[in-house]
């Protein structure tokens, strides 16, 4: 399989690796279940994720596991070949449901289905994995008010669903982090554990070693509630003291991936097990690409049972960017992060002899910069730099493409190249993912490389350039910018809620790392995807909980969408990977803002029987039996909540030039006496009204609810939607929600495409 550091120069995936793979098939519990024709071996065993009803018992609540497993157990054959008396049982779920992954043939499937108790099944799929300075770029510092309000996320605790951790790097050290909460009922199978790592379990089958063969979740682990650890840095670059976002906080690993490749009966057995163990929050950075219906998808799910447990689950939003539509991990109780940048970059300038310069970024720096120029040699018939050892690379400065391989670049520094330039391209705009290289490479962005590439072409022999390196520079404008990897909406699921949720750091990110791993020495290592961004916000999620330990995962969510930054470093509008304004479904609410997240003003909550009222809107009873899994709510019991009227602290609606109009309601989590009046900042293509337009709370916890009435002439300029914001403003906070307003906007639920019911099989 590809190294990491060659899986991102061909596909921007540095950390959450997202391959196009079939969609989840399911079952359901239908009677007339029968064998497609012309279909695969049918006597072939493959994994599935089976729900039942739980097991016969006069008092569910104290059903143990044995009553469990031999419930289970009496769904399946006996015995498989020759492993008489082998459990065929994987995994085994309590929490996010009741069920169990199992290696069933297509027959046994299909006599499975018909037993009493058998809800519906999933054939098991794989999903891919999507520092020194980001603390303090978010804010963040020794002796701040939020890091010492909170004892640095003292007391919660951090789940992780990733690759392993090792657990030797010094940011997992357990100096002077408090002993785990008497809650926590979790085992740590690491080679060290302590107060910083309490939890440490593999999921992988015939896997019982926790550890990080890969780095991916020592890295995320790291960035989410790493140690303090002075002297960090990578080969001298980014040198500082390294820390996680809630470096007091303890983490808890689930290793689920193994190769980059997480397969969902083990993720949904992570989450099961974290719920038992007792985590406040869950990090994945790992997911599938685009949409995928709620009740066809275990992981959504799962996390679903988290929430309702009063978990706050945190996902990445997917490295499939700039494409619209591209957002996964998509379900409106997740927390969905996309990647940005930062304002640091690791300088190497190409200065040509024509006099200009051209800026570039690179990790192979070298102490002495070469004085000399040299040739520039460019082939559009050799944009690759397929060279072969020709030597007429010999010192020359050599252009290629951006996925030129490790193999050709290595090839032609061994036949005397003075170095290598890396053109970005077009789609990729102004972001440069970087990647470790042996040798002097510059990557340069898709617009400076075409400045480049047209210096290099305009004569027969250019006259030359020079690498200037400047190792690490801070202060860099513009930032954040939204990274041009980071998967973008509108979601396909749900159209009516703006994914994704938020923006974090994601591009560029140093972080742990285990030694050796992936080619690379470590202790810490720089990666981009926005995996790098969501252990981000789960740290902020971990402040808060710290802080606020009764706030439901909803109101967490809404404290850090409504306080998000809508500006850049300089005051201006946060910008794409282009340069250009970023519209919503590039940065959701915008970039996460630690301090402002802690202290919101107002919040707008959700709870399980708001969902639940959704979930029936989109998919009905089967779906709320599904997706809920819980026998005291009904549909018929339940009004219907469309994705636009859900309580969601951003605001999407149909644009038409008659009113729509939608509700909202907040909670007052400031001081008890606060009057908030409202500020609309809206194109004069719409027309937005709220009613009242003062809110006014005597005390802590009480809510108030208004009406946003919306209507619009159509969207200028070739957009496909129009942008506004509304804003609740009192004497100490402001509380803004965008708006955003869609032509087209389906009023009733999106005709998602209901997948096959099984391997071989249909109804």
């Amino acid at each position: 399989m590809a190294s990491l550091a060659n899986l991102l120069v061909s596909l921007l995936l540095i950390a959450t690796f997202s391959f196009s793979f079939a969609p989840i098939r399911c079952y359901v519990n239908r009677a007339d279940v029968r064998v497609q024709h012309g279909a695969n071996n049918k006597s072939a065993h493959h994994t599935y994720i089976v729900l039942v009803k739980p097991p016969p018992s006069p008092s569910p609540s104290n059903v143990d596991e044995d009553t469990y497993q031999n419930w289970y157990e009496s769904f399946l054959p006996k015995s498989r070949g020759g492993d008489s008396g082998k459990s065929r049982i994987v995994h085994s779920y309590t929490e996010v449901f009741s069920g169990f992954a199992a290696s069933l043939t297509d027959r046994e499937l299909n006599a499975l289905a018909k037993s009493p108790g058998f809800v519906r099944a999933f054939r098991d799929q794989t999903r891919h994995l999507m520092t020194t300075y980001t603390p303090k770029f978010l804010g963040l510092r020794n002796g701040t008010e939020l890091w010492s309000n909170t004892g640095y996320g003292k007391g919660v605790i951090i789940g992780l669903l990733d690759s392993g951790i090792y657990a030797e790097h010094p940011s997992f050290d357990g100096e002077n982090i408090a002993p785990p909460p008497a809650r926590w009922k979790g085992s740590c199978k690491a080679t060290r554990c302590n107060n910083k790592l309490i939890g440490a379990q593999s999921f992988i089958e015939d896997d019982d070693d926790p550890s990080d063969q890969q780095g991916h979740g020592t890295h995320t682990s790291s960035t989410a509630a790493g140690n303090f650890v002075v002297d960090a840095s990578y080969h001298g670059m980014g040198a500082g003291t390294a820390s996680g976002v809630a470096p007091g906080a303890h983490i808890a690993m689930y290793k689920v991936c193994a190769d980059g490749d997480c397969d969902d009966s083990a993720i949904v057995a992570g989450i099961d097990a974290a719920i038992k163990d007792g985590v406040d929050v869950l990090s994945l950075s790992l997911g599938h690409i685009g949409s995928l219906r709620f009740d066809e998808d275990p992981v959504a799910i799962s996390t679903f049972r988290a929430i309702s447990k009063g978990i706050v689950v945190v996902c990445t939003g997917g490295n499939e960017g700039p494409d619209s539509h591209s957002v996964s991990n998509d379900a409106p109780w997740l927390l969905t992060v996309g990647a940005s940048s930062v304002d640091r970059s690791f300088d190497i300038d190409v200065s040509l002899s024509n006099g200009k310069s051209i800026h570039g970024e690179g990790l192979s720096q070298v102490a002495k910069p070469r004085s000399k120029m040299h040739p520039l040699l460019y082939s559009q018939e050799r944009g690759k730099c397929d060279y072969m050892g020709n030597h007429v690379v010999s010192e020359k400065i050599v252009v290629c493409e951006s996925d030129t391989t490790h193999e050709n670049i290595d090839d032609i520094m061994s036949a005397g190249a003075a170095g290598v330039v890396l053109l970005n391209y077009e789609s990729y705009g102004y972001t440069i993912a970087l990647e470790e290289y042996n040798s002097s490479v510059a990557q340069v962005s898709a617009n400076d490389g075409a400045v480049l590439r047209a210096y290099a072409t305009s004569r027969s022999s250019p006259t030359g350039a020079i690498f200037s390196y400047h190792n690490t520079s801070l202060g860099v404008h513009p930032a954040p910018v939204v990274a041009s990897f980071s998967s973008r909406g509108p979601s396909i699921a749900i159209p009516g809620v703006l994914k994704p949720d938020i923006l974090a750091p994601g591009l560029n990110i140093l972080a742990a790392w285990p030694p050796e791993t992936d080619s690379i020495p470590g202790p810490f290592n720089i990666m981009s995807g926005t995996s790098m961004a969501a252990p981000h916000v789960s740290g902020v999620a971990a402040l808060i909980k710290s802080l606020h330990p009764g706030w439901s995962p909803a109101a967490i969510k809404s404290a850090i969408l409504t306080t998000a930054d809508a500006v850049n470093s300089t005051g201006g509008s946060i910008l794409d990977e282009d340069h250009k304004k970023a519209d919503a479904y590039a940065k959701g609410a915008g970039h996460v803002n630690p301090a402002r997240a802690a202290d919101p003003g107002l919040v707008y909550d959700l709870g399980v029987v708001d969902y639940a009222g959704y979930i029936c809107w989109l998919h009905g009873d089967q779906g709320l039996a599904t997706v809920v899994h819980d026998s005291r709510l009904s549909c018929a019991k339940l009004p219907k909540v469309a994705d636009v009227q859900l309580n969601y602290p951003t605001i999407t609606v149909p644009l038409k030039p008659t009113t729509f109009a939608v509700n909202r309601t907040v909670t007052n989590v400031g001081p008890p006496a606060s009057t908030y009046t409202v500020k609309l900042d809206v194109p004069k293509s719409l027309n937005v009204h709220v009613t009242p337009n003062k809110l006014v709370f005597s005390k802590a916890g009480e809510k108030r609810t208004f009406t946003v009435s919306v209507s619009g002439r159509g969207v200028v300029h070739g957009q496909g939607h129009v942008e506004g914001s509304l804003s609740w403003v009192s004497a100490k906070h402001v509380v803004r929600s965008p708006i955003v307003a869609v032509p087209n906007l389906p009023e009733s639920p999106p005709p998602l495409e209901k997948k096959g019911l099984g391997l071989g099989v249909n109804v």
